[in-house]
């Protein structure tokens, strides 16, 4: 009964290790939407201009970039 309940804290630590670093990579990519003009169009996308905002780069899957 014993041996249960430390693999199952241990099970649920781990998964719980696993959630938390995929929310830090997520928050990551969410905080910094910029793309390089060489990285857009290497991604198959397309620079535009935005008037007063700046360019932003058109990426095939019809999302925007903004371009750093």
């Amino acid at each position: 009964m014993r041996m249960r309940r430390i693999l199952g804290l241990a099970l649920a630590a781990a998964t719980l290790a696993g959630v938390s670093a995929v929310g830090a990579v997520s928050a990551g990519a969410a905080s910094s939407p910029n793309i390089s003009r060489d990285d857009c169009t290497a991604a198959g996308g397309q620079i535009v201009s935005r008037p007063y905002a700046g360019y932003v780069c058109a990426l095939p899957d019809g999302t925007t970039q903004t371009i750093t």
